[in-house]
Formats: C-alpha cells, sequence, structure tokens
C-alpha cells in the first residue's frame, strides 16, 4: 500500500472515530507501528491531526483530562439528581458495571445507602466507586474491580480492563462522559478510557450514560460509542432545547433530571425503570 493511500485511510478512520491508536492502525494496515507512527508525522506537520501519546486525534479534539478532585465539584447539584434519577433503573438481583466519573460515583453513593437495592453484583472500572461500595460491608453488595492502569480520573483501563470485561455480562452499564454529541457521540479525552469503555458498552445488556448539561457538544479524541447505542441518556434540566431535540431523536429514552425538585421527566413524559434479567458472570 503507497504512503497516500495510508494517509487517506489514517484520515478516513480519523473522521470515523476521533482518535485512532498506533497499534490498531499498524494492525488495520497491516504495517509496522514504526510505519504509523511516520505516516502520523507527516500529516501533523501537514496540520491534518494532532499527535498524542499512543496515536493521534483530529485538531480540535480534547485531549486534556481533568483529575478526579477538580470534577467533583463542578455540577454538583445536577449530578447529584442525574444519579437519583439512574438508581430508579436498578432491579435488585440483577448485575450491573458502573464506569468512571464523578457523577457515577454519586450514583454508587446512593447504592450504597440504599438497602432496598440489595442484593446487587456492581462491576466497574472505577477506583472510587469500588471504594464507596466495598465501604458498604454488606454481604448483598458485591463489588468486581476491573483491574487495569489508572488514569487522572481514577479510572482502570488498557488491555486488562478490556479482558476483564471481555468474560462478563451484566444488565445495564452506567456511564459517565466527558462529551455528548450528535455528530462525535459519546467521547473522552484518554483513548485508553475509550477502549475500556467500549468494552463495559459490549458487556451490558443494556446502557445508560450519565452526563449533565455541560457534556453537550463536548468532543473528547477517543469516541466509544454513538448516541443510536444509547438505551437511556439522564441529563439535567438546563440542557438546552435544541440538544434535547436531537437527543430524543437519537437515543432510546432521554430521561430530564431537575435538581431544584428531585423529580425527573422522560422524552414520554414520565420515567419509568424496566427490570433486567440477572446477568451472568
Amino acid at each position: 500500500m503507497l504512503a497516500q493511500q495510508r494517509h487517506e485511510r489514517l484520515l478516513a478512520e480519523l473522521r470515523r472515530h476521533g482518535a485512532i491508536r498506533i497499534a490498531d492502525a499498524a494492525e488495520s494496515l497491516d504495517v509496522s507501528d514504526m510505519t504509523v507512527r511516520r505516516d502520523l508525522a507527516e500529516l501533523a506537520e501537514r496540520g491534518l491531526v494532532e499527535k498524542v501519546h499512543g496515536g493521534a486525534v483530529l485538531p480540535h479534539a480534547t485531549v486534556h483530562e481533568p483529575g478526579y478532585g477538580a470534577k467533583s465539584t463542578q455540577n454538583v447539584a445536577e449530578k447529584d439528581a442525574i444519579a437519583r434519577a439512574a438508581a430508579a433503573f436498578i432491579t435488585p438481583g440483577t448485575a450491573i458495571a458502573v464506569s468512571a466519573g464523578t457523577t457515577t460515583a454519586l450514583l454508587a453513593a446512593r447504592i450504597a445507602t440504599d438497602p432496598g437495592l440489595r442484593p446487587l453484583t456492581v462491576v466497574t472500572n472505577s477506583v472510587p466507586v469500588a471504594e464507596i461500595l466495598h465501604a458498604t460491608g454488606d454481604p448483598g453488595l458485591e463489588t468486581i474491580l476491573t483491574g487495569g492502569s489508572r488514569t487522572p480520573s481514577d479510572a482502570l483501563v488498557g488491555p486488562v480492563a478490556e479482558r476483564s470485561l471481555a468474560s462478563l455480562r451484566v444488565d445495564l452499564v452506567f456511564l459517565g462522559a466527558h462529551g455528548v454529541s450528535a455528530d462525535a457521540g459519546l467521547t473522552t479525552p484518554n483513548i485508553d478510557e475509550g477502549a475500556t469503555n467500549s468494552a463495559l458498552v459490549r458487556c451490558a445488556a443494556r446502557t445508560v450514560v450519565l452526563a449533565d448539561h455541560t457534556k453537550w457538544d463536548e468532543t473528547g479524541l477517543a469516541r466509544f460509542a454513538a448516541l443510536e447505542d444509547v438505551d437511556v441518556l439522564i441529563t439535567d434540566d438546563r440542557l438546552p432545547g435544541d440538544a434535547r431535540t436531537a437527543a430524543t431523536e437519537l437515543v432510546g429514552e432521554l430521561v430530564v433530571a431537575e435538581p431544584a425538585t428531585g423529580t425527573t421527566t422522560s422524552a414520554s413524559g414520565a420515567t419509568t425503570a424496566e427490570e433486567g434479567t440477572r446477568a451472568s458472570l
């Protein structure tokens, strides 16, 4: 394959996913990692891509990932309302997965303080989520930590986490996201976290996304799901009207949580949580 052909393939993949990993591109193109690195260097010189550790992204993609502590102080009321609405989708006697994130950590706190949700098995790649659930000491609450390399957002990611998730099946996955948009879908600034989040989606029968209004139209470097893959999107009442319309058209159900009252409204006017089937682990 000529260099120009490889460049076109690499750019097409970037436009489709927002980011590429060198190892994945080398396997797809059947060339060495070094060849891909040279190709990306040439494309970067032309301003067509931005090189990041382990791969490349489109020039406009967000590559900075704030730490967990910084994010935990932002939009707390909205995130708490979203976590409250998310807890309503949990059925005792099922298995769920919970991704890393500050909103998902608030969901974990609700799970920890609600004995009505027992028994429950929770698979997570989040260190804070695992610590919150483990601290209960409740035998009816089983916590499974995936393992993996730790990111600034306290997520465990990479091949170890992905292999762990490939062997599991859960009823629901509750996902946080750095960015949500109609075009890019669900994104994160960390390539490895994007791959691990994709593995979380694959191991679940249904996908529930927890994202406050500030996440809309944000785009991180790694895309891990399309909005069409989302069964339920839970957000807050500050999401603009045009974003609500776009989300309603793409996701299975849009749930809007109102921090002031603690009430929730779905696209159909009412929020309902469907029972899941017992997952096999």
